[in-house]
């Protein structure tokens, strides 16, 4: 079929969703690798943040897409981290992509600012996560936000993205689950 894209860890994703409907748990990939790719790649990517590692899918699908980009990637579950750490090894891509376990809160602090793309999709977004978010990346820096349909703290996050006073934001997709940010 003619413009859909190849996605080389289509079985990470497949695997994951395996996962999560043997273990109940809220590992969900993203839907769209191949355009977290295509946005690293458009970004010409150095370092990468990502907020909800699940097995790894999305972290794999960035680094594929920035060949000399680094990715740090928060998870909080210790299986999720082991199994995350094993698919991104499997890949031959561990040098590259750094899962690091803990809480959102608790890991971010640790990071050093100046990230060219930062992704969430943890679960439904909050405007003190987000503005941490803001803080790490550089000015026109791409943010990724995932689970902006969930209402609650996720209205509040994009009414923010689209004030046009810190962010100039776009919808990726039809239900509004998704937009893209670059930072002003």
């Amino acid at each position: 079929m003619t413009g859909v894209a190849v996605d080389p860890f289509a079985k990470v994703r497949t695997g994951t969703n395996a996962h999560r409907a043997r273990h109940g748990c809220g590992a969900y990939p993203y839907d769209n690798g191949p355009l977290l790719a295509a946005v690293a790649a458009a970004a010409n990517a150095r370092r990468i943040l990502e907020l909800g590692t699940a097995l790894g899918y999305t972290a794999l699908s960035f680094a594929s897409g920035a060949p000399d980009a680094t990715v740090d990637t928060i998870e909080r579950d210790p299986d999720h981290v082991r199994l995350a750490r094993d698919n991104i090894a499997a890949a031959g891509l561990d040098h590259r992509i750094s899962v690091h376990e803990g809480d959102f809160a608790t890991v971010l602090p640790t990071l050093d600012p100046g990230y060219d793309v930062a992704f969430f999709d943890g679960n439904t977004p909050t405007p003190a996560l987000h503005k941490t978010l803001r803080g790490l990346l550089r000015t026109g820096g791409t943010l990724i936000t995932a689970n902006l349909n969930h209402g609650g703290t996720a209205d509040a996050v994009r009414k923010a993205l689209f004030d046009g006073k810190s962010w100039r934001s776009a919808l990726v997709d039809e239900d509004g689950e998704t937009a893209i940010s670059v930072k002003l």
